[in-house]
């Protein structure tokens, strides 16, 4: 079964944005990062939608959307943003809801959030 990527993060990071084999679409870790090479603001609610358009457009990419996601991983930079994020997250994943895991931890910078995505879709 062949492996298809999807995108390329900047030359320095050696990784690609979403990797899709069979019916599987593993999406990277996202962060509140717009075309313009520019953070989306300085609140954790302006950078998580960020991150999930920029999730949704890995996953368009690879011929899902978020409906196909069964598995969400969070990262936060600090505790009391996951009210904001939560709020944000909850307009733009539909319900029924992936399964998801929220964990803090260090982010490069003035990034708040980063989110990565597991997605299962029609086999090629």
């Amino acid at each position: 079964m062949s492996r298809k990527t999807i995108g390329t993060a900047p030359a320095t990071v050696p990784l690609s944005l979403g990797v899709r084999k069979g019916n599987i679409l593993a999406v990277a870790g996202q962060i509140g990062v717009g075309a313009d090479g520019e953070v989306a603001g300085p609140t954790v609610a302006e950078q998580t939608e960020q991150v999930l358009a920029n999730v949704a457009s890995v996953l368009a990419e690879g011929g899902a959307g978020m409906d196909d996601v069964v598995m969400m991983r969070v990262y936060l930079t600090d505790t009391s943003h996951f009210a904001a994020m939560n709020e944000v997250y909850e307009r733009a994943v539909p319900a029924p809801y992936p399964a998801r895991t929220t964990v803090y931890v260090g982010l490069p910078d003035c990034l708040l959030v980063e989110i990565d995505a597991l997605a299962v879709v029609n086999a090629p």
